[in-house]
């Protein structure tokens, strides 16, 4: 025969929402785990991104606003030394745009390098979410 005693009524619903508790809480846990991994993963595939193309278009806008400079301080070295080639080296400082328009977006060289410093921010952002979302997980 079976010696053990019934657990009472009143004890029972108890049991069963505590269960119920735990399995609830667990299942907000890993919602929240979830989230919080694919927060993570977008901060940080920003980032990194940012991270790529800031030094690119920095480098590409200072480079383009220095042509311009060091083409005339060449035609003035060579102005009195060869006037074809003052005259070639005047041709090419001509042919610098200014501007170019690529797919309907216009880019400058101060343009480039104010949005590599754009991008630098974004990336400092991104590391800063990042950091707070992994330790929050």
């Amino acid at each position: 025969m079976d010696t053990r005693t019934p657990i009472p009524a009143s004890q029972q619903p108890l049991a069963m929402s505590s269960r119920q508790n735990t399995s609830a809480s667990a299942g907000l846990r890993v919602l929240r785990t979830a989230i919080g991994a694919a927060c993570y993963f977008v901060f940080y595939f920003v980032q990194q991104m940012a991270e790529l193309f800031a030094p690119l278009l920095l480098i590409a806008g200072a480079a383009w606003a220095a042509l311009p400079a060091l083409v005339k301080t060449l035609t003035r070295t060579t102005a009195s030394a060869d006037p074809q080639a003052h005259d070639a080296i005047a041709s090419v400082a001509n042919a610098i745009p200014e501007q170019i328009v690529l797919a309907g977006h216009e880019l400058t060289a101060s343009g480039l390098i104010c949005d590599g410093l754009g991008l630098m921010a974004v990336a400092a952002a991104g590391a800063t979410l990042a950091m707070l979302v992994g330790r929050k997980l």
